[in-house]
């Protein structure tokens, strides 16, 4: 209920795709559990799977979704959200995993 109130594509025809949109939470969760697994990092996918979130989502809800949903990652997560500026000051105590940070750097 939560993600449907603060969706906000004015482009979406059916609950399918809001379903897809709201996907895309998972396959971050996936990605970032190989780079974990296997220390293969695909940061480009995740950023365009975040940019597009962050395109349908309000801002500030969907960061707290992401909080919520990655929790295991929010070390792998929080590099990603500081680097398009949508980290919230609320969660300073986590530390940022220093690969992602360098892979980022590069970009």
């Amino acid at each position: 209920m939560f993600a449907a109130h603060n969706y906000t594509n004015p482009h979406c025809e059916d609950i399918s795709e809001f379903h897809d949109d709201l996907n895309r939470i998972k396959y971050i969760k996936r990605l970032f559990k190989k780079y974990s697994n296997d220390g293969e990092l695909r940061e480009r996918l995740i950023l365009n799977h975040l940019v597009v979130l962050y395109n349908v989502f309000e801002h500030h809800a969907l960061t707290a979704m992401l909080v919520h949903k990655l929790d295991e990652y929010l070390s792998f997560l929080k590099p990603f959200l500081f680097y398009l500026n949508y980290w919230e000051e609320t969660h300073n105590t986590i530390t940022m995993d220093l690969k992602i940070v360098d892979a980022l750097r590069k970009i």
